[in-house]
């Protein structure tokens, strides 16, 4: 692909990047307390509302949906000055990258008028009920289950690892509705209300004190037969166009937040002193900052290709796994070779807001989250490969 851009396209970005020197408000400071952590999901809710207003979200979109209508090849272009501007990242990704893109592709003219613009506005915030304690990696061994009364869908089961459910207004949600068949194909999709009664979310604590991922019950929650999202039994072909989305389309966001990072470790590292010398005057920490580099480039990269691919054939594919074995597998080296870099200070709350430990702690998930290292390896060896299932 030509990595110039074209008029059209530095246009886009000298905009963009005009918008962003006159609008990205001061950092927020570091959120600890369950009260600041409620005040700073309020100024990231309200940061998204401003930027929807202005016109800079879902910039692929179609416009009728509240987007811009643009290329992918211009998303790329939005996700590398969003971190060069280090602005606030926006908070219904979910809805944004995976749940929105796949009401686009399968969803009714109803459903796309319903819930697409409130998803770029923020107004609802969106969660992904996928994985069950039983049914992680394999999502197609769900139990939770749907039963038809009259014009409704009767919910009972378990969901876990859901993301934003706590805030969440709405969730796609996986059920099975017909157990008599293989289970790949007994599946439907569903659009649930989270305020529905019966429905009992409970985060989940994990080691570095947040509570963004929950465990989510529904207990005889009556879901409208309309909002079913694609075919009744065939939630399976609806969900894995959810997941080549979360695979292809976080590439871009991932990649503001570690370019970020990036930046704020090598200035950490030209002023710090150790032994009398800055740190990164260390031969050893300096190939290893130089070697994250490199592998951030790769992945900016990669991605960028994947956006073109995409653009021609208008779906994600496969190749989403790459991206998502790039960015978890990286992130955790990265985040260790902060831990390095900084030194035992970078484990205390009081410095840096406690950002850097949290973030170590958290990439421990990010192997496991929407799908896990071992699953997206067998996708790239027998879906991009063509290389013999493994048995």
């Amino acid at each position: 692909m030509d990595l110039n851009l074209t008029p059209e396209e530095l246009q886009f970005r000298d905009e963009l990047r005009a918008w962003l020197a006159a609008n990205v408000p001061p950092p927020f400071p570091g959120a600890t307390s369950e009260e600041e952590k409620g005040e700073y999901f309020n100024f990231l809710r309200a940061w998204q509302r401003k930027v929807f207003d202005a016109g800079w979200t879902g910039i692929s979109w179609p416009k009728e949906y509240g987007g811009r209508g643009a290329k992918l090849i211009e998303q790329a272009i939005f996700s590398e000055e969003w971190a060069r501007a280090e602005a606030p990242p926006l908070i219904n990704v979910l809805g944004m990258s995976l749940i929105g893109p796949t009401i686009i592709a399968v969803g009714t003219p109803e459903q796309k008028n319903r819930y697409l613009q409130k998803i770029l506005s923020c107004e609802e915030i969106w969660c992904q009920g996928f994985s069950e304690p039983n049914a992680g990696s394999d999502v197609a061994g769900l139990a939770t289950k749907a039963t038809v009364d009259g014009d409704d869908f009767i919910v009972n089961g378990q969901k876990i690892w859901t993301s934003l459910a706590h805030v969440a207004d709405w969730c796609l949600l996986l059920v099975r509705t017909d157990p008599n068949v293989p289970k790949h194909k007994g599946i439907t999709a569903l659009l649930v209300d989270m305020h529905s009664p019966g429905v009992d979310v409970r985060p989940l604590k994990q080691m570095n004190g947040d509570a963004s991922f929950n465990e989510v019950f529904f207990d005889n929650v009556r879901v409208p037969a309309a909002n079913v999202l694609g075919e009744i039994n065939k939630g399976w072909q609806t969900a894995i166009t959810t997941l080549m989305n979360e695979r292809a389309h976080l590439g871009t966001g991932t990649y503001v937040a570690f370019k970020r990072n990036y930046d704020q470790l090598i200035a950490h590292a030209r002023q710090m002193k150790r032994n009398g010398k800055p740190v990164s005057k260390d031969p050893v920490i300096r190939q290893k900052l130089a070697q994250a580099f490199m592998e951030l480039e790769i992945f900016r990269l990669t991605n960028t290709r994947a956006l073109s691919k995409m653009q021609n054939q208008h779906i994600p594919g496969p190749e989403g796994s790459i991206l998502k074995i790039q960015w978890s597998e990286y992130n955790q080296r990265f985040q260790q070779i902060a831990m390095e870099t900084l030194g035992p200070v970078a484990q205390l709350h009081g410095f840096d807001g406690g950002k850097w430990i949290y973030d170590f702690l958290r990439t421990r998930a990010n192997t496991i989250e929407a799908g896990t290292s071992e699953i997206q390896r067998n996708i790239v060896a027998e879906r991009v490969l063509g290389l013999p299932k493994s048995y």
